[in-house]
């Protein structure tokens, strides 16, 4: 049993020399059939990618070196670009990659197959992308249409500027909220030039035209000319005064606005000068303390520029809206009459006549009544007043607004045609 158990053991079979070269030789054929098969295999396999689908490029995903035919080390580099059939004919590519099972497949050194193969240009992927760009840049397309056809549609005008710190788009609405607060202790009352024994509103109004005049003369800012005329009428209000003093008020109110709007003030000698004289230094500082202990300090007080610059953005103004919106909006600030508007609905009638004088028709949409929180009827009152305005800017002897904007500096919109169809209707 013992004999019997070594001889049919594995390790007792002794195979003879014939016999195990006959099974080297037989290991070798199975070798070389199975690299045969896996080449084709493979090669079937770069048929189908360099046929229908026309990959551009051949992946290696494993590493730098591999093993050509002959056993010798070569360095793998994948192509930069594109396979096109020139670079096809003239190289050797070798690339490796895993099959789903995880294991490595042979290199691929046989490119011959891949001579009449044609290759696009541009990378499937890409092609992909820029379909899917296109089709994004048209569905934009279509939207903005919408948004300029529809008039309804209430538009975000602080979206432009949320990297501009300066436009604090974070409480913007919040500024303007506390404006329209205030915006009824900082106005004058429509009637107290009654008070007054000594001045009149056409005092007041050759004081005004000839403060514009003097202003433009400086070269001062906007708000600095709002604010003069808010103060003077803040005062006028408080105190009464004799005609004599009434230009020294208007002096020493653009002097105090000039303090808090602008970053260079006149000196109070050219103040002096521009007034012909007629006061002296001495005075204009003693006025300045009675003007500012009067209104108690208070210079922050909402005037019609800061409305007008909100609500010429909502309109998506240009230049000539602008400038012929604070044309109509200055020749308010020379009548008197007009004091019994709120400034917000100042500036917002003047946005809404200059864009009915350009257009030849009213022009008031959705977002710029939502953001104005006026209507075109809650405006019309205003507007009439204003366009009447228009027509006599050129005439008489107040003509400091009209000769300012008559200039090319301001596209000389003062000769731009009035919205006489407002009152009409």
């Amino acid at each position: 049993m013992g004999g019997s158990n070594e001889n049919n053991g594995p390790a007792a079979i002794k195979p003879s020399d014939s016999q195990e070269g006959s099974r080297m030789v037989g290991f070798q054929r199975f070798q070389q059939q199975k690299l045969n098969n896996r080449r084709r295999a493979l090669s079937n396999i770069n048929q189908n990618i360099l046929g229908p689908t026309n990959y551009p490029y051949v992946v290696n995903k494993r590493g730098s070196l591999e093993k050509d035919v002959k056993g010798e080390k070569k360095t793998v580099v994948p192509p930069p670009g594109p396979i096109t059939r020139k670079s096809a004919e003239h190289k050797e590519l070798t690339a490796t990659s895993l099959n789903p099972n995880g294991m490595e497949d042979c290199a691929i050194t046989d490119m011959g197959q891949c001579e009449e193969a044609t290759y696009d240009l541009v990378p499937i992927f890409v092609r992909h992308t820029e379909a899917m760009m296109d089709e994004i840049d048209r569905m934009v397309e279509v939207e903005m249409e919408d948004v300029d056809d529809d008039d309804d549609t209430i538009l975000d005008i602080d979206s432009s500027d949320i990297k501009n710190p300066l436009a604090v788009v974070e409480y913007v609405e919040d500024i303007y909220a506390h404006y329209r607060e205030t915006e009824d202790s900082a106005r004058v009352s429509r009637n107290y030039m009654m008070r007054q024994f000594d001045i009149n509103e056409k005092m007041r109004a050759i004081l005004i035209d000839w403060l514009i005049e003097v202003h433009y003369k400086f070269e001062l800012m906007e708000e600095t000319l709002f604010l003069t005329v808010n103060l003077i009428d803040r005062f006028l209000e408080h105190e009464t005064v004799v005609r004599k003093k009434l230009q020294l008020i208007g002096v020493t109110a653009l002097l105090l606005a000039c303090k808090y709007e602008e970053i260079s003030v006149p000196l109070v000698e050219d103040l002096v000068i521009i007034s012909d004289q007629a006061y002296t230094r001495k005075e204009v500082l003693h006025m300045e303390k009675q003007m500012v202990n009067a209104l108690q300090f208070n210079m922050s007080v909402p005037t019609p520029y800061v409305f007008m610059r909100r609500f010429l953005k909502a309109a998506q103004s240009d230049e000539k809206l602008e400038l012929l919106s604070f044309f109509i909006v200055e020749l308010c600030l020379v009548e008197y009459e007009m004091l019994k508007f709120p400034p917000s609905l100042l500036a917002a009638a003047a946005i809404f006549t200059a864009q009915c004088s350009l257009h030849r028709s009213k022009q008031w949409t959705k977002s710029v009544e939502w953001h104005t929180n006026y209507s075109e009827d809650q405006l019309m009152d205003c507007s009439r007043l204003m366009v009447t305005y228009h027509q006599k800017a050129g005439t008489g002897k107040l003509t400091g607004v009209y000769k300012k904007y008559n200039l090319c500096k301001f596209g000389c919109m003062a000769k731009a045609e009035p919205a006489q169809f407002l009152l009409d209707l």
